[in-house]
């Protein structure tokens, strides 16, 4: 089917750089076509980031994004302004400054993860996507699976395939195992991507695998969460000790009372004190909270016995170290 333009609108026309219909209509989103477009139509006059907000319904915060894409790019100027070789339909994006070719099958790998890629201007993208078949086809997966790209994501998706030399399959089960964890944001991805790459996880078996066990330790963590009454999730520093207790295999109501334990002797949440409480425990063979209450029970008869006080942090300490 052919559209053309009413012509009753031509009197209202404004002209739109070759170069954005050209490259930039698949890289662009939504709300960076709708700035760039409500600028063009209002050049010539003094906008501020609240104008073109109200103007487009894009937040503040994105339109200053996309301003910055689109200089970026090459399309804006610093002042805003359009530059006229632009106007022109057959300008076609610069080199990029760098080599970031896929790097050739026959290199010999790394074993560690290559030090970070700087960010591409957007005509660099528009170029490695249209001499790339196999970036393109990434691109469009990704876009299946996490929606519209934006710039940064599409930096995230070319340093993966280009610089750390993921393959597809690779980068497409890690996207979707962090849009199935609600993570994705560019820069999480990327930091996994970087991870995998430093653990030569690079075949879609060892990706597999992977991305089992980060779910199994995120239903685990999640678990703790509740147990702990933990509104956010465990930072790195505490996930350290929540991959050791899921490896040991610690019930929800075994971590439940050593998380009260905890907070009766020390009224706060402390990773480690409950650490030494479990290892404590499991260095005794309980597994179960009715061992654990048992041997309590029987701690506190034998102190109630001797005369002894058995409230106190000291004596539950006294009590871990017996164990």
């Amino acid at each position: 089917m052919e559209y053309r333009i009413n012509t009753g609108l031509i009197g209202n026309m404004f002209s739109v750089p070759g170069i954005v219909a050209d490259n930039f209509l698949k890289l662009a989103t939504g709300s960076q076509l709708k700035v760039l477009l409500y600028i063009i139509r209002s050049s010539g006059r003094d906008l501020s980031a609240e104008d073109i907000s109200a103007g487009t319904g894009v937040s503040v915060q994105e339109t200053e994004e996309a301003v910055l894409f689109w200089q970026q790019a090459n399309v804006l100027s610093a002042d805003a302004e359009i530059p006229a070789s632009l106007m022109q339909p057959a300008v076609s994006a610069p080199q990029p400054a760098q080599d970031i070719s896929r790097p050739a099958e026959t290199q010999p790998e790394t074993k560690t993860a290559p030090a970070r890629m700087p960010l591409l201007a957007p005509s660099d993208i528009a170029q490695l996507v249209s001499g790339s078949p196999d970036i393109t086809e990434l691109f469009t997966a990704a876009e299946s699976a996490l929606g519209p790209l934006g710039h940064t994501m599409q930096n995230a998706l070319i340093t993966m395939y280009t610089h750390l030399g993921l393959k597809k399959e690779v980068i497409l089960i890690l996207l979707n195992y962090c849009k199935s964890i609600e993570k994705t944001n560019s820069a999480y991805i990327e930091k996994i991507a970087y991870s995998w790459a430093d653990s030569e996880i690079n075949s879609l078996e060892a990706a597999q695998d992977e991305v089992e066990r980060l779910s199994l330790a995120h239903d685990y963590s999640g678990m703790v969460m509740k147990q702990f009454e933990m509104k956010r999730r465990p930072v790195p520093s505490q996930m350290v000790f929540v991959e050791q207790w899921r490896a040991a295999g610690f019930t929800p109501e075994l971590l439940r009372l050593a998380y009260e334990r905890t907070i009766e002797n020390i009224d706060k949440l402390s990773f480690s004190y409950i650490n030494k409480i479990l290892l404590s425990w499991k260095d005794s063979g309980f597994r179960t909270v009715e061992e654990v209450e048992k041997a309590e029970s029987e701690y506190r008869g034998k102190k109630k016995k001797n005369g002894g006080s058995t409230g106190s942090m000291d004596k539950y300490k006294e009590f871990i170290n017996d164990f």
